[in-house]
């Protein structure tokens, strides 16, 4: 039997809540997006939960409700899922790709500095894996140069930086897609630490009215909206909420379970020197989202595809994570990144896949992938030839 490369792990009680949202009558953002929510935030720690699609939506209405003038510039990360950056385009803003750092992947902070400049509006760092960025040297810069900091969390939900959780501070957008460490099937959550800020926000998120069609038609009387901005369609249906709410009380058994298999994957292939595993720097906690590997190629006889086509022909699921954006058509063509531009991302994207990891794999399974792994180390290995 294949080994899928993610397979969520839904139960009883998440088909029973949603059942039941069926049979209320009330499909869309309601009653169980409003218990999503106040579970959310009580879980993080944070004083607005506003639950949405997708983590694309959070990111695009925390950098939509700043009011920055087209034009201006967003620092972020070329590793990332397009999201990340389409959001800044989409505003009519320009996005400036800094660097990643060796061993974790994410936005080297000690970069950031030399690609601010007068149009600088924010940054938006990436919690790549699930690890947390250099949070206080990036709030640093932002506090010098008066800018925003937007956390994309869409891999970190367990994730701490430091004694804190990610998303009790900045505006911070969560992906509960269906392969994240819990699921909603789609859709997301933005984290937001200002009263008025999250006032906006919950407004834009359905078109910029007042009132929702939850609280427009409840039992308090009827009540006319008002638009008070043009808006967005980005809520969240009270039939992903319902998938949302016991996903969310098992996070922590899905955790001890990842990281189980982590560790195994860590101990199998710490000494295998085709293969490079990613760090874990001392001050965050680990959400280990996806478990990636960077091929030493000077070491192998194959690309990273044609491993990547072997590992699937031997019934393993595997991705990339990522494709760098500077190296992408779009972003080449309209804002002239080239390979050369960051370095360290180009020779990552050429080398990194992401192997299996998910709390319903068994510890055979995890075996296999290890031993799939290492049998292709051993065809592919230069020594071999």
């Amino acid at each position: 039997m294949d080994i899928h490369f993610h397979r969520a792990w839904l139960d009883d009680d998440e088909i029973g809540e949603v059942v039941d949202t069926l049979k209320s009558g009330w499909l869309t953002t309601g009653p169980k997006t409003h218990r999503f929510e106040e579970d959310f935030k009580a879980y993080i720690g944070c004083k607005h939960a506003i639950a949405l699609n997708s983590c694309t939506a959070g990111l695009h209405l925390a950098l939509a409700a700043m009011d920055f003038q087209p034009g201006c510039e967003v620092i972020t990360t070329p590793l990332t899922f397009p999201a990340t950056a389409n959001v800044i385009v989409h505003q009519n803003l320009k996005p400036v790709f800094v660097d990643i750092e060796e061993g974790t992947l994410n936005l080297d902070a000690r970069k950031i500095e030399e690609k601010i400049g007068p149009k600088t509006r924010a940054i938006i760092p990436v919690h790549y894996a699930g690890h947390a960025c250099d949070m206080d040297a990036i709030e640093s810069l932002a506090a010098k140069y008066k800018l925003a900091v937007i956390e994309d969390a869409a891999h970190a939900l367990e994730t701490f930086y430091k004694d804190r959780k990610i998303g009790a501070r900045n505006p911070v957008a969560f992906s509960f897609y269906a392969t994240k460490n819990i699921t909603t099937g789609e859709g997301g959550m933005l984290t937001v630490d200002d009263d008025a800020l999250a006032d906006k926000i919950r407004m834009m998120r359905l078109h910029g009215l007042s009132k929702d069609a939850w609280k427009r038609y409840g039992k308090g009387g009827f009540s006319h909206w008002e638009l008070h901005l043009p808006g967005y369609k980005y809520n969240m249906a009270d039939i992903n909420a319902a998938l949302g709410i016991h996903q969310l009380k098992k996070v922590g058994r899905f955790m001890e379970i990842r990281k189980r298999h982590v560790a195994r994957y860590d101990e199998a292939f710490r000494d295998v020197e085709e293969l490079e595993i990613l760090q874990t720097r001392d001050y965050t906690r680990h959400a280990h989202h996806i478990y990636v590997v960077a091929l030493r190629l000077d070491r192998l006889n194959a690309t990273r595809d044609q491993f990547l086509d072997a590992m699937q022909a031997m019934g393993i699921g595997v991705a990339v994570h990522f494709s760098a954006l500077h190296l992408q058509p779009y972003y080449r063509k309209t804002f002239h990144t080239q390979p050369e531009d960051l370095p360290v991302a180009t020779q990552y994207c050429e080398r990194i896949l992401s192997l299996p990891l998910y709390p319903k794999m068994s510890g055979e399974d995890v075996e296999r992938v290890i031993d799939s792994v290492k049998s292709l180390i051993a065809k592919f290995g230069k020594k071999a030839a």
